[in-house]
């Protein structure tokens, strides 16, 4: 599905359409679809605390498709964010940040 949904996001970047949101949110580059990244964490948070799991999973939804929409901005892929991943497993979370932070890499995750 991931997948899928990433083909979108690039076929509305080559071929924009006045009437998709999405092709709204490219055109706004890093900056505008950063800002709903970052709006779409929070409302995640706050589901997570406060609502149903099925707001929780409705929100989980919004914050990945809107990382999709920014990781495209820079033409960046979901591979790109799955090699990391894979580069990252079976490695202690603390020791994987100790990493990034030695060849300044750090970050705040």
């Amino acid at each position: 599905m991931l997948e899928a949904l990433e083909g979108v996001i690039a076929s509305r970047k080559a071929d924009p359409s006045a009437r998709s949101y999405t092709t709204k949110l490219l055109a706004s580059g890093p900056p505008g679809a950063g800002a709903k990244v970052t709006e779409e964490a929070a409302e995640l948070v706050r589901a997570a605390c406060e609502e149903t799991a099925d707001r929780v999973v409705a929100e989980a939804a919004d914050l990945v498709y809107h990382a999709l929409v920014l990781l495209a901005c820079r033409d960046l892929t979901l591979a790109r964010v799955e090699d990391e991943l894979a580069r990252r497993f079976g490695v202690s979370g603390f020791d994987e940040k100790a990493a990034r932070s030695a060849v300044g890499g750090g970050g705040s995750s």
